[in-house]
């Protein structure tokens, strides 16, 4: 009697899990299978640089090579809700290198730290007075570094103080789905879930670009190219 009561407990809970493996798996828990979005964006080759620093709030001059200024950040906007999920964020790195900042655009996570380290043999002094984030480390030797933390999104312009010459781009997202263009355009946003998402393209010299763009249920890599005007 005593087995037959436990079975029966048994069953009773274990009749609606095979109810719902029968019918599949709820929407929320149903695994995908991640896709890659990838291309190329084409930048005209023909932008030149600009004099002298440029007025801060104008975040569509400056002052750095072709290399430099072909350099684009892209993005998800909105984003997938897993995007979103905290977690430990790691140092980023703007090195001071050469009278110029490396890399000359920085794409991080609210929340980051970014160091700035000096590994020239003059002073430096970076700034920004961007609204998203401003500050002033003021000067320092070779060798030595400073950090600052970024806890809001949007985009900071930044400079060195001493060198007028010098200025790159903090792009602080909330969200982790962004790529920095490689030498020759390419970029790549991996684990993408299935779903219909805008991918947006930035450029410090041109207008920004965006297009609509499906990921399939199978995953695999779904091409998406830019070309900026």
């Amino acid at each position: 009697m005593m087995r037959l009561r436990a079975w029966s407990r048994t069953f009773g809970l274990l009749a609606p899990l095979a109810a719902i493996a029968a019918l599949g798996w709820p929407a929320a828990a149903r695994p995908f299978v991640a896709a890659t979005i990838r291309g190329r964006v084409d930048v005209p080759a023909g932008s030149t640089a600009t004099n002298g620093r440029p007025d801060v709030a104008a975040l569509s001059m400056s002052m750095h090579d072709t290399v430099d200024r072909r350099r684009c950040v892209v993005y998800l906007d909105p984003a997938p809700r897993p995007a979103f999920d905290p977690g430990d964020e790691p140092h980023a790195r703007m090195d001071q290198r050469n009278e110029g900042f490396v890399p000359h655009v920085l794409p991080i996570v609210v929340g980051s730290w970014v160091d700035f380290p000096n590994d020239d043999r003059t002073y430096h002094n970076v700034f920004s007075l961007s609204k998203t984030r401003p500050f002033n480390l003021g000067r320092y030797a070779a060798g030595r570094s400073k950090s600052v933390r970024f806890d809001r999104p949007g985009i900071v312009r930044v400079f060195c103080d001493i060198h007028s010459h010098m200025s790159a781009f903090i792009i602080v997202f909330a969200h982790r789905y962004f790529s920095v263009t490689d030498d020759e355009g390419r970029y790549h946003l991996g684990n993408v879930p299935p779903g219909t998402y805008n991918v947006a393209v930035w450029n410090e010299a041109h207008a920004s670009q965006n297009r609509r763009v499906t990921v399939p249920d199978g995953g695999g890599d779904v091409e998406a190219d830019f070309t900026l005007r």
